[in-house]
């Protein structure tokens, strides 16, 4: 916990008057200054949006005797005719009472409802802080009038560098709050404030007059956000802290400044992505290197946009020639970090290839009513397409392949019938569906969309693919890429012309008795901490680039073993292959490093190599006995080095 305790730091009063929606977000480990206001794009002169407050997980209050008692000038201060020092007729403010902190915690399914369905809805990112300011004022209307305390930035009141404030992270003093003209307006909503009895801060000296005129320049009105309700004023006055808490968790680690800049169809999903972006840091299934290094460029590009805002606003009139280069050379170095961010967040912070998540649509869930149905994809419907089905089946017959994919929700059916479909609907799957053919798989044909990069994609939690045959024609990625949760294929033929099946870290793959060929790449590949399960399939004439380096082939399955992906293998045939029938690529700081004057680490070769590949299958507790490899250009099972950082 971040305190003011004890602080030998000179400071004075600010003459000047309040920055507005100056805030300092202390997390651990680091102190953001946060600034409010506009659009990056137009950089002279144009104000910065809102960013954030305390983060709702982090208490900032002092804790009991580990206040500051610092020397401060009084404000407008006159001559005392006893010639009494000023310090010695100060009066003392008490200590701040606890703030109210949330014990709940969180997951991240009780966290996407709560930001992505109850908050954010159905609304775009330009309306984003509308729709946090309807969130809080409906949970105002029940306690108008509370305590709290006021947060402010240090420089909103003292004349001192960073480098003098020290560990002081706010400046807090107690108020009582009447919000009851605050209903129905846009962020920063403002709530009328006055100084509570008895006079209570964190800074023991701190003059009450200045603060009575610091809030007398501002009608007493402060943003809400700015406030935080103490303990124990009853259950409805502790929902709006929460309240308050979850606008800050949104704006402290969900919004960015950019977002109102840029289109975006399905904001709530972008929304759902950087929860999940939240939570995989915090758990660690993002290295902690790449994340440390995530979070440094983040306070970079926050310190670069305060800068260039403080530096317009130091601007009077006109900007000179040499203020205006000034300007545009900041504003470029905070684009390029902006740009930098944007590219780490759609990787998701992961540096182990090219695919990525781009599944923005959001799941539907079940139906209301708990019902499923099952969706007939065919020209025309008989009696006899339906004779197999329960007397109960609720039928709902469809023309189009995405007419079904778009009607259907969580736990529904769709029975495709001979013929040649297309649909681009494939490639967001967010619900538990099952797709399958009516007869042979040959017979059902699902051919790819070329505007799309993905064919097949999934993040739901279970989906099904059964009896098809996935012909890929113009797509770039994977012919069916799993970004999260399980993917089930069952007797399918995936005839590639890009990448063969993908499986993103975290997600799995159960596969059997399908058939993979044709693939530039693998025929599956699995990326670091994914897991796979495959069963009598045939993979073969796999990753056949147009390049003629035979070595950088990555034949018929291949592993990225940072983590290590789990994988189980049984009764497969993998043959015909360019590389190995299995490639378990390590990256070039393993122990065994390759340079162009060295062999590569295969299965053949010298004792060091074999004893490396052993070790491997070993790690990877891989099962090979059961399987049969065979014709494939370089071996069964081998190593493969590449380039590969974490950071």
């Amino acid at each position: 916990m971040a305190t003011c305790a004890d602080s030998d730091v000179p400071v004075s009063v600010v003459e000047g008057s309040m920055e507005e929606n100056v805030n300092v977000t202390n997390e651990d480990d680091c102190e953001t200054l946060h600034l409010s206001g506009g659009n990056s794009k137009t950089p002279p002169n144009s104000p910065i949006r809102p960013c954030s407050n305390v983060s709702a997980s982090t208490d900032v209050t002092t804790p009991k005797g580990a206040r500051s008692k610092v020397p401060l000038a009084r404000k407008l201060l006159t001559p005392n005719p006893d010639g009494e020092d000023p310090d010695d007729i100060m009066e003392e403010a008490e200590m701040l009472p606890q703030i109210h902190i949330s014990k709940k915690t969180y997951s991240f399914e009780e966290r996407v409802a709560l930001h992505c369905d109850k908050m954010i809805g159905p609304c775009s990112a330009e309306d984003a802080d509308e729709a946090i300011s309807y969130y809080i004022t409906d949970k105002l209307v029940d306690a108008p009038f509370w305590t709290a305390v006021w947060k402010t930035a240090p420089e909103v009141l003292l004349v001192t560098s960073n480098s003098d404030i020290g560990d002081l992270p706010f400046i807090g003093v107690l108020v009582e709050v009447n919000c009851t003209g605050c209903e129905g307006k846009s962020l920063p909503l403002r709530v009328s404030v006055s100084v509570a009895e008895p006079y209570s801060s964190n800074i023991a000296n701190l003059p009450r007059e200045l603060v009575e005129d610091i809030l007398s320049e501002h009608d007493h009105t402060v943003p809400i956000l700015d406030v935080y309700p103490v303990e124990d004023q009853g259950p409805d006055v502790d929902n709006i802290a929460e309240a308050l808490e979850h606008a800050r968790f949104f704006y402290d680690f969900l919004w960015r400044d950019w977002d109102d800049e840029e289109e975006c169809d399905e904001y709530a999903g972008l929304i759902e992505k950087r929860i999940q972006l939240h939570y995989d840091i915090q758990d660690g299934t993002i290295p902690g290197p790449i994340s440390e290094r995530y979070r440094r460029t983040l306070e970079e590009y926050r310190s670069k946009r305060l800068e260039l805002t403080k530096f317009q606003s130091s601007i009077r009139g006109d900007a000179s020639p040499g203020e205006a280069v000034e300007c545009w050379k900041k504003y470029y170095e905070m684009s390029m970090l902006c740009g930098l961010l944007k590219f780490w967040e759609d990787l998701r912070l992961r540096s182990h290839g090219p695919f990525y998540p781009r599944i923005y649509k959001r799941r539907k869930g079940q139906r209301l009513n708990g019902k499923k149905v099952t969706h007939i994809v065919a020209q025309m419907m008989t009696t006899d397409m339906i004779k197999s089905f329960a007397e109960d089946t609720l039928i709902q017959q469809h023309e189009t392949l995405p007419e079904a994919l778009d009607a259907c929700y969580s736990g529904d059916t769709v029975v495709i019938f001979p013929g040649d479909y297309r649909a681009a609907a494939l490639a967001s799957l967010a619900d538990d569906i099952t797709i399958k053919g009516s007869g042979e798989r040959q017979e059902v044909v699902i051919i790819s969309h070329p505007s799309h990069d993905n064919f097949v994609a999934s993040k739901a939690a279970r989906v099904t693919l059964q009896n098809l045959t996935l012909v890929q024609r113009g797509t770039c990625d994977g012919i069916v890429v799993v970004e999260s949760g399980c993917m089930t294929l069952e007797n399918c033929v995936l005839r590639c012309e890009g990448t063969g099946v993908c499986v993103l870290t975290g997600a799995s793959l159960i596969m059997s008795n399908c058939e993979v060929t044709g693939a530039q790449g693998a025929g599956i590949e699995l990326y670091p901490g994914s897991c796979a399960e495959l069963n009598g399939n045939e993979i073969h004439h796999c990753s056949n680039p147009s390049t003629k380096d035979i070595k950088s082939a990555l034949g018929g399955i291949n592993m990225k073993v940072l983590p290590q992906p789990q994988l189980k293998l049984s009764n497969n045939h993998i043959h015909d292959n360019q590389g190995y029938g299995v490639t378990i690529l390590v990256p070039d700081n393993s122990p065994c490093i390759v340079t162009p004057d060295e062999p590569e680490c295969t299965a053949a070769g010298d004792k060091s190599a074999t004893d490396q590949l052993s070790k491997a299958i070993k790690n990877l507790s891989l099962e090979i006995s059961t399987n049969k490899l065979e014709s494939n250009s370089m071996g069964e099972v081998g190593l493969m080095h590449k380039m590969w950082t974490n950071a």
